[in-house]
């Protein structure tokens, strides 16, 4: 199993839809006796949490946020928890809306040791 994702600060590689969770978007887990949660914001997400389990290297969890524009949304999400060759966690997601349609897969990777947690991309 891949090390612990408790305290480890999360960002996407790569925009989705706009409006939605983007490279500015930061995901702080926190990880205790098979259970996951995270707090994330940034991009076009004033707020957002998700909460979970982890068995193995898989993660099921469901969403919730709220953005800019004052709607909330939420869905379901299943990861698979990657160790990348340098160290660093990487999350390959597979995810689904449940408050609307849509679905899709992205990544989320650890931020490299040194980079500032609430950093904007640019």
């Amino acid at each position: 199993m891949t090390r612990s994702l408790d305290g480890l600060v999360l960002a996407p590689v790569a925009d989705q839809a706009p409006g939605q969770v983007g490279i500015r978007t930061r995901f702080a887990y926190h990880e205790r006796d098979g259970q996951v949660w995270a707090e994330y914001e940034g991009g076009d997400v004033v707020r957002g949490r998700l909460v979970g389990t982890r068995d193995g290297d898989r993660l099921d969890f469901r969403y919730v946020q709220l953005k800019r524009d004052g709607t909330t949304a939420s869905g379901h999400c299943v990861s698979t928890v990657v160790q990348l060759p340098d160290g660093r966690v990487r999350l390959e997601e597979t995810w689904e809306w449940e408050s609307r349609d849509g679905r899709g897969t992205s990544v989320v990777e650890e931020l490299p040791a040194g980079t500032p947690a609430d950093r904007q991309a640019s």
